[in-house]
């Protein structure tokens, strides 16, 4: 094959794609018309975060059959026009965990020694011995948000040094925590509170995006905050500002929400800031790795052997995909819809489907369920790798059919669970294209699932959906729909609302406060 490299990777992957009999073509930095005539002859592309892979390039681009990011992130690549043009996309997201665990691991012993500011003093002429009183991570409490690969890895290296582990993950089973020493808690705060060192790995989604403010600093009193993960997690004016006052002894962080930071950031003013250039999976051993890894799978597409870390499945046949395709976006929509009203410890996710659709391959429906199930996390889910990242994150996946869909051609259910509570959403599609949520546990609704969401559970009486109404319009939120359902008259209602806007925590706030509100959910679908 011809292998288009048009980032810079290690030399490792571009001699091991040599040695197993490929063309090797290096064009660095190549962009517009240039990267489409450059692209238009090649089989394989392999791209870093430098090269926008677009519906266009997969356009020009006949012959290709993979596309390989040497990393994990690939928000510059088109992966739905991949699929459409029947191009494999594949990352390295086993690469850098190493490296970027134990960059963490180096930061907060950085910022609990103050080694940097030691140094820098010392350099400037100073032996300040006196003014820097550490602290030792024996005994201590870390926290880890987020337990995936790179926080498991940390837990494990810090736990060895003598720390209680807790963490926080709504994505992760309990009994997948126990396997590192850690303990899994219920929530962001439970996990600060107990905590004297705090870890950040978790994505930046809009749920997470200024997840750890003014708030949840000062239950941090007294501790350290460590992100090597995403920028924009943290409120970077609020952090300065406890640091500043002492509310927390020092932090250290290696992202930033823009890059590069500018040089009026507040985090630079402060002394017991630690930062670091985006150094995370700066090593020569993580980029070996990360190249190595995408040649591997760029030579398994090219034998027509399994591509691992595929991030789309193209390799259904036509006539199939073509009939599971209506299904793959509303099984992802109720996944999301799932996950977001569930209040638990996720340990098992199972993907029902009744009628016609029961009778079809549905493994890439059920990949694409999981995809919206794990949508707030880092995991990029489909029918290769579901099954092992679902066994990663100790979470039970199951499929079951029946002929029977009531009164429907063909029902979807996505149901997440603890083992002891559970949440079912339930959906079909109307004429092969609109998709529907048509129950939510027990009420039967009819609900167009899109964009800003708010479900709302309710006792059954009068005036409150225009309770509800009212507190929107206060808050000069619009409803774009509505939609109501209940199980007996007078029992438990569940409405749900499409909204122009995200609503803030106070109106939900006002919401649970009235005594009629049983629970109110904000679910955020991506498209609004």
């Amino acid at each position: 094959m011809k292998v288009l490299v048009t980032d810079p990777i290690a030399d490792a992957g571009l001699d091991r794609l040599r040695e197993a009999g490929h063309e090797v073509v290096t064009a660095y930095d190549v962009e517009g018309d240039a990267l489409l005539d450059a692209v238009s002859d090649a089989n394989a592309l392999i791209v870093r975060s430098g090269t926008e892979v677009t519906d266009e390039v997969f356009g020009a681009a006949p012959d290709l059959i993979i596309v390989g990011r040497a990393g994990i992130g690939v928000d510059n690549i088109d992966i739905d026009a991949a699929t459409e043009h029947g191009v494999i996309v594949a990352n390295a997201p086993d690469g850098n965990v190493r490296a970027a665990a134990e960059h963490s691991v180096a930061m907060a012993f950085a910022t609990a020694r103050s080694i940097p500011q030691a140094h820098d003093r010392l350099k400037g002429g100073e032996w300040a011995k006196g003014e820097f009183l550490g602290t030792e991570v024996n005994n201590k409490t870390l926290g880890v948000v987020g337990f995936g690969r790179v926080g498991q890895q940390v837990a494990k290296r810090l736990g060895n040094l003598g720390m209680d582990i807790v963490t926080f993950d709504p994505y992760i089973s309990e009994e997948r925590a126990k396997q590192f020493g850690a303990e899994l808690v219920d929530d962001l705060e439970d996990c600060l509170e107990a905590s004297d060192f705090v870890t950040i790995h978790t994505p930046l989604t809009p749920e997470t995006e200024n997840m750890i403010g003014e708030e949840e600093l000062a239950l941090l009193e007294g501790g350290y905050v460590v992100n090597c993960a995403r920028g924009g997690i943290i409120d970077e004016p609020a952090l300065a500002e406890a640091v500043e006052d002492g509310i927390l002894n020092g932090a250290a962080l290696d992202v930033f929400g823009e890059e590069p930071l500018a040089e009026d950031s507040p985090l630079l003013g402060v002394d017991d800031i630690i930062v670091t250039p985006h150094l995370g999976a700066s090593t020569e051993a993580a980029q070996e790795n990360v190249a190595t890894s995408t040649a591997d799978q760029i030579i398994a597409a090219a034998n027509g052997q399994p591509v691992a870390n595929a991030l789309n499945a193209p390799s259904l046949d036509r006539a199939t995909f073509e009939a599971v395709e209506p299904y793959l976006e509303l099984a992802s929509t109720a996944g999301r819809i799932a996950v977001q009203l569930f209040d638990g410890h996720m340990s098992s996710v199972e993907v029902t489907y009744a009628g016609d659709i029961a009778d079809e391959d549905v493994e890439y429906v059920t990949a694409s369920a999981l995809e919206g199930v794990f949508a707030p996390s880092d995991i990029q889910v489909n029918a290769v790798n579901a099954p092992q990242i679902a066994e990663e994150r100790g979470i039970d996946v199951t499929e079951s059919k029946t002929s029977s869909a009531e009164d429907y051609q063909s029902l979807i259910t996505v149901t997440v669970s603890d083992g002891e509570s559970d949440v079912s959403v339930c959906g079909t599609q109307f004429g092969g294209e609109e998709s529907r949520i048509v129950r939510i546990d027990g009420h039967r609704i009819e609900a167009v699932p899109h964009g800003h969401m708010l479900v709302v559970r309710n006792k059954d009486e009068p005036g409150t959906i225009g309770f509800i109404g009212t507190a929107l319009g206060e808050a000069n939120i619009n409803i774009a729909g509505m939609f109501n359902g209940r199980e007996t008259i007078g029992g438990e209602a569940l409405s749900i609302y499409n909204l122009d806007e995200k609503p803030d925590r106070s109106l939900i706030d006002r919401l649970n406060d009235d005594s009629r509100i049983i629970e109110t959910t904000y679910v955020a679908l991506g498209d609004g």
